[in-house]
């Protein structure tokens, strides 16, 4: 993680690094991500390698303005096309000549899903542009912005945490963060959403167990038995999916049987 242009430690040789720039009003929010947890591997490694810019830096006056009152009246206050602009092209002059996504995160952008993640994850990286206050203006997005995407149907205050979400999910897909088996299981990984985990004590002190068929051994019946956790918690909690992966083909005959077991 750097700020501007300043380069963190290379790669490893062997290593295929995705860099990601991020412009953004508060670079601070970034730090404790890149050092704690499980994903810090992918930054150590410089798996994902992610630079972030200071907008205001980009900004024309003493006072390092960048943003101002909408055009028409109405609430808020709108990030200025020209310092986003500056920034920007300093962002791509110090890329490689490689074209990269440039991403706006807003509320009415298309929703982020493990597929989204899946494609940034084997690409070249991208640009980040996390807006704030009210918007930013229109003539960026129209001229620059390549996707726009949002964490769900709510309201941020800016897109800090969505960037760090989309880093969090691709960082996690680099090679030798995780191991293989826990990123195939995940949810959406097969279109289904991931069923229940235990662990010890078999029993808890209410009686509460852990389910009969994860204890005893039987690889096939323990696999056979998530699949149907899956199948039921999808079915139940996002139709959506199932329909989905219904019409794609990722559905066995005996996924089926155990369906129509279930009424659906």
């Amino acid at each position: 993680m750097s700020l501007g242009t300043e380069r963190p430690p290379e790669a490893a040789p062997s290593a295929v690094s995705r860099r990601f720039d991020v412009v953004t009003l508060f670079p601070e929010l970034f730090g404790p991500h890149f050092t704690h947890g499980i994903t810090r591997r992918a930054y150590e490694r410089g798996l994902v390698d992610v630079r972030l810019w200071q907008l205001r830096d980009f900004a024309d006056d003493a006072y390092r303005r960048v943003d101002d009152r909408p055009f028409g009246g109405g609430p808020g206050m709108v990030l200025l096309a020209q310092p986003l602009e500056r920034a920007l092209q300093a962002v791509l002059d110090s890329r490689p000549q490689v074209p990269v996504p440039v991403v706006h995160f807003t509320p009415s952008g298309q929703p982020l899903t493990q597929a989204l993640v899946e494609q940034f994850a084997q690409g070249p990286g991208a640009v980040l542009l996390c807006g704030r206050y009210e918007a930013i203006d229109q003539r960026v997005i129209d001229s620059h912005v390549t996707h726009e995407i949002s964490l769900g149907d709510f309201v941020l205050s800016g897109g800090e945490l969505p960037a760090l979400a989309l880093l969090d999910a691709v960082a996690r897909l680099q090679p030798e963060v995780l191991s293989s088996p826990s990123q195939q299981q995940d949810s959406f990984s097969d279109g289904l959403l991931e069923g229940p985990s235990y662990s010890r004590p078999e029993r808890l002190p209410d009686g509460r167990a852990v389910p009969a068929v994860l204890l005893s051994g039987h690889h096939a019946d323990i696999a056979r038995w998530r699949r149907e956790c899956s199948l039921a918690l999808t079915a139940r909690r996002r139709p959506d999916l199932l329909l989905a992966a219904r019409a794609c083909g990722r559905l066995s005959v005996a996924d089926e049987t155990f369906l129509r077991q279930l009424g659906i």
